[in-house]
């Protein structure tokens, strides 16, 4: 009953230190029974009769059981207690797998959660890429608008320029015909002082406009008529290859290199001898009305 308790107690152990059993009790009567064994062998008269050799052996058989059965009860119990170790690791194994379980679990529902706010995040990017999509359009039409409203106004402002620099250049243009034409009246006056004193006038206010690109010339006598540079002032004259100017009743004008309007001359044939210019005549100028028709000046570069 004892070794079956030992060997129950045994069974609950974990430990490889606490397998052991107490085999002195399972010596001892293992020695009592060979002592007895001896003692009948010993006592009993000779020849020893059947009995008593059966007794002998069952003696010393009882004994030698006695002997092995710590080390077997020992073995027995180390195996289970292996075993139960194994079951125990086996266990914690499967606690650990739920125990992962759970967290896989865990994990599982957490990627849900992060997976639906990534889907709302998502949305919201969506939203927000195509309210700023459409912020973008109405901007560049809004710009769009804006360029084309400054262009017009550009484009207008650059209208009146060209419109005011055509008036002021037309201006300029009458100034000159009427101070070519008091120094033409000062040059067949015959009085030397006041040609030279309105020659200089002309020439100051020729280097004046000088500086803006209008430059005002003239035909000398003698000089080849060009239809590029010249213009007859009777318009129903007719001219020939052989016509030379014979005076400038008109001055030409270049404005930043471009002709304006050519010179205003009368014309003589070549092979006929040079007249002395005539008296002081009204020199015949456009009028004023009709200088913006005359001058090319709708849009100068």
């Amino acid at each position: 009953m004892r070794c079956r308790r030992d060997f129950a107690k045994l069974g609950n152990m974990n430990d490889v230190r606490d397998w052991k059993i107490p085999k002195w009790p399972f010596l001892l009567g293992d020695g009592l029974l060979l002592a007895f064994a001896y003692l009948i062998v010993w006592k009993s008269p000779h020849p020893i009769s059947q009995w008593e050799i059966i007794a002998c052996f069952a003696a010393a058989g009882l004994g030698a059981v006695l002997g092995i059965l710590p080390f077997l009860l020992d073995y027995r119990a180390m195996g289970k207690a292996l075993q139960i170790n194994a079951l125990g690791a086996v266990s914690e194994k499967i606690q650990d797998l739920e125990k992962l379980a759970a967290q896989i679990g865990a994990a599982t529902n957490q990627w849900d959660v992060v997976q639906g706010q990534a889907e709302k995040t998502a949305a919201g990017a969506r939203q927000i890429a195509e309210k700023m999509s459409a912020e973008v359009r109405e901007f560049s039409g809004f710009m769009q608008k804006m360029n084309d409203s400054e262009k017009s106004a550009l484009r207008l402002e650059a209208e009146k320029l060209h419109r005011g620099e055509a008036e002021w250049l037309q201006m300029l243009v009458h100034v000159f015909d009427h101070i070519f034409a008091l120094h033409a009246a000062a040059a067949h006056s015959g009085q030397p002082k006041l040609t030279e004193q309105i020659t200089q006038f002309q020439n100051a206010c020729r280097g004046t406009v000088r500086r803006i690109g209008l430059t005002p010339f003239t035909a000398e006598p003698g000089e080849a008529f060009d239809a590029a540079r010249h213009q007859v002032a009777d318009a129903k004259e007719k001219t020939t290859t052989d016509a030379v100017v014979a005076e400038t009743i008109g001055s030409g004008y270049t404005f930043q290199g471009k002709l304006l309007r050519p010179a205003i001359v009368r014309l003589r044939q070549k092979n006929l001898p040079a007249t002395p210019p005539p008296q002081p005549d009204p020199v015949e100028l456009p009028d004023e009305e009709n200088v913006e028709g005359q001058l090319p000046l709708g849009s100068p570069d």
